[in-house]
């Protein structure tokens, strides 16, 4: 224990020392929020992969998705990385950037009124981003929470207060210039710790073949290429977690900050392996967990017989894992963790500080008057965030799921059709993006689970965009 604990600590300096080496090299807000728009194709590439998979996937998707779905879940990790990864950074990444360059913008509320000339479009997507980006900060507060309840015996309270102040200091020290600057030694802690997960996980299974003849033990339809929940739903969160990444801020900023489009071509190798490696880790040893876990080897993880979702991989590690080697896997999903906040917060802090801000009430704010309104409010935004997460208002990827939906509802009609046409019009992108949500919304409101609801209004908000321009005259323009 206290070999874990100075590790931590260890680790925790080590951050803290980056926040500050950052913030000597911020001097301005485009320092602050793109790196100076200089960022290389490595630190690009293990900034997207850890911003995109966090404690969000190894803590809750991996126990809830694994146990329900089997190995089936392992489709996911083929969207993820072939259509999340490989291909926003294919299909998108040079004329995201391009695009930045040419409507000489910062975030994407600022390009949608540029391209469509609408304030009420920048205004909308902006709210929108503050408030569904704090349930999806809330649920990776959420996921290390419960991992470092299980492991250090630590009150959920009290760690969500940790980490809360942590995530708070290390960010408004030194922006997105200290994010970059760690995320690569974060990536080579997670490559490591998902090997070392891996390998115990086939060791303690007795390899792969004894695995899956023991899942088979349990339900057939745990090893089939459909798993247990059906097709509609294994569709649903496939096409969610994979096709949202299209125009989910925080990974399209990697791309507004990246240096050149060479650049691009380096990186997407790069961060496509390494996302092969973590989600297949994680929905691999999420499908293994209900080999190993029931009522009476993890009784932290079960209520009344039944499991709790959120809490079934850290038993899954504690059981595992051995304690010498326990304290790697913490450090990976701390470190997955640790960048998809500080890829939320940011993105969520530029919605107040420059979409809202200096786009409607103080249009002439100085450069340092927005870095410091960037600052105040990350340490707002992430209060929010935990007092949410302190509420437990749902499971993991429920939350994940209505946060994600939401985001991908609200941005991907009017940022995919008005990268790639010139035709679409205002019309068109203020109604795919508003009857975009409003779908995601009722049909969750009304019983339907959080991706199901998510994929619907992304779908949705894809059709209305171009139907609705062309029925205003669309090609005409």
């Amino acid at each position: 224990m206290i070999f874990k604990i100075g590790v931590i600590l260890a680790y925790a300096l080590m951050v803290i020392i980056v926040g500050v080496l950052g913030m000597r090299k911020t001097h301005s807000f485009v320092d602050f929020f793109l790196g100076g728009r200089s960022v290389g194709p490595w630190m690009t590439a293990f900034t997207y992969g850890t911003a995109y998979f966090s404690a969000v996937l190894f803590i809750g998707f991996a126990g809830k998705i694994g146990w329900g779905f089997g190995l089936s879940g392992l489709w996911i990790m083929v969207g993820n990385t072939l259509i999340g990864v490989l291909g926003v950074w294919w299909l998108l990444g040079p004329r995201i950037k391009a695009m930045s360059v040419e409507y000489d913008v910062h975030t994407m509320a600022e390009y949608l009124e540029k391209r469509y000339g609408s304030p009420f479009l920048k205004l909308f997507s902006a709210g929108s981003i503050f408030i569904f980006f704090i349930p999806y900060t809330a649920a990776v507060f959420m996921g290390l929470s419960y991992l470092f309840q299980s492991n250090f015996n630590m009150p959920y309270s009290a760690t969500l207060i940790y980490m809360g102040l942590f995530t708070a200091i290390y960010l408004v020290l030194g922006g997105y210039k200290s994010m970059t600057m760690i995320d690569v030694a974060f990536g080579v802690i997670m490559i490591a710790g998902v090997v070392i997960l891996d390998i115990y996980t086939l060791r303690a299974g007795h390899g792969l073949s004894g695995i899956i003849s023991q899942l088979e033990a349990i339900d057939p339809k745990l090893t089939q290429a459909v798993g247990p929940p059906g097709f509609w739903s294994l569709f649903c969160l496939v096409f969610l977690t994979s096709i949202a990444p299209f125009a989910m801020p925080q990974l399209v900023q990697k791309f507004y900050a990246i240096r050149d489009k060479r650049s691009i071509h380096i990186g997407m190798f790069g961060s496509t392996i390494f996302g092969v490696i973590c989600v297949g880790t994680a929905y691999f040893t999420g499908a293994a967990a209900r080999i190993f876990l029931n009522s009476e080897t993890a009784p932290g993880a079960f209520v009344d017989g039944k499991p709790v979702f959120d809490a079934l991989m850290p038993e899954f590690i504690a059981n595992v894992i051995p304690p010498s080697l326990s304290v790697l896997i913490l450090l990976l999903i701390l470190a997955a963790s640790m960048s998809t906040l500080a890829a939320l917060v940011l993105i969520s802090s530029s919605s107040l500080a420059k979409d809202v801000y200096a786009g409607f009430i103080s249009r002439n704010a100085s450069d340092s008057r927005l870095t410091s309104l960037m600052r105040m409010s990350s340490a707002f935004f992430v209060f929010l965030s935990v007092i949410l997460a302190y509420m437990k208002p749902a499971t993991i990827v429920a939350i994940l799921g209505i946060s994600w939906g939401a985001i991908g509802s609200v941005f991907l009609g009017p940022f995919i059709w008005g990268l790639f046409t010139k035709w679409t019009n205002k019309a068109g992108a203020v109604s795919s993006s508003v009857l975009g949500l409003a779908v995601c919304l009722l049909l969750y409101a009304s019983g339907s689970s959080s991706p199901e609801a998510g994929t619907i209004g992304m779908m949705v908000s894809l059709a209305v965009n171009p139907l609705v321009s062309l029925a205003t005259g669309g090609l005409k323009e």
